[in-house]
């Protein structure tokens, strides 16, 4: 299987400020119309059917969803999803949590993941692999897009939090570009994938506080949210005499 990742950006859609304007997020107060008009834009630049992308109603905890079928509506209360249909595009929502997609090319198993602080401190990673396992996929197969979220530098917490996520989330300790304790969640998710025998890691390192072409929560309050994509399409056969057969 060929497997496809996509990240858009905030540029190029319906909605006005404070949402302006590629905003994908339906629960955040944006005129349900330019989100709608935002999605069908999405799926058409991605040559999928409406029907073809996959939305969740994240609510920051560790539910995995797998699906053996397209959707027609988001998939309620879940942070992952997970599924071996070919062509059946996944999407997670964020504006500063850590968008994870993982995928087996060899199986053709993807996921998309909502790896927030609460939901990266619960395990909703290991869970999304776990899930990844039982349809059919092999860890060590594995590969993963850490997609851009807050950076440590710029994600400041209180010691007392900072120290309960570590426990949990070993390798997400760290200090702010001011030097007071930080959270780079993206550090802690990457150890999280090594232990767990994922050996093909990437990060896309954009901050979304940094970079003002993202939605960040952080930085600007009430905003949109951009998103992560992953699918697996068959690769194209082979015509005998040269070329594609399709």
């Amino acid at each position: 299987m060929r497997i496809r990742r996509i990240v858009t950006t905030r540029e190029g859609g319906r909605s006005v400020a404070p949402y302006d304007s590629f905003n994908l997020g339906d629960r955040v107060g944006d005129d349900p119309d330019a989100v709608a008009a935002n999605r069908r834009r999405l799926t058409r630049e991605l040559g999928l059917a409406d029907d073809r992308l996959a939305w969740m109603e994240q609510v920051h905890g560790r539910t995995v969803a797998v699906l053996d079928a397209p959707t027609p509506e988001p998939v309620e209360a879940t942070d992952a999803l997970v599924t071996a249909v070919p062509g059946l595009a996944l999407a997670v929502q964020v504006a500063d949590c850590v968008p994870v997609l993982l995928a087996d090319p060899e199986a053709g198993v993807v996921a998309a993941v909502h790896a927030g602080r609460v939901g990266a401190r619960v395990g909703v990673l290991p869970a999304a692999l776990d899930a990844m396992r039982a349809a059919g996929a092999r860890i060590d197969r594995v590969e993963a897009l850490l997609g851009p979220s807050v950076c440590g530098a710029c994600y400041e917490v209180p010691a007392e939090m900072q120290a309960d996520v570590e426990a949990h989330l070993p390798g997400s300790a760290c200090k702010t570009r001011s030097g007071t304790p930080g959270l780079d969640l993206r550090a802690g998710l990457w150890q999280q994938l090594t232990e767990a025998g994922v050996a093909r890691i990437g990060v896309d390192p954009r901050c979304t506080v940094e970079d003002r072409t993202l939605f960040s929560h952080r930085r600007e309050g009430t905003t949109g949210r951009f998103a992560a994509i992953t699918w697996a399409e068959p690769e194209p056969e082979v015509d005998p005499a040269g070329g594609s057969a399709r």
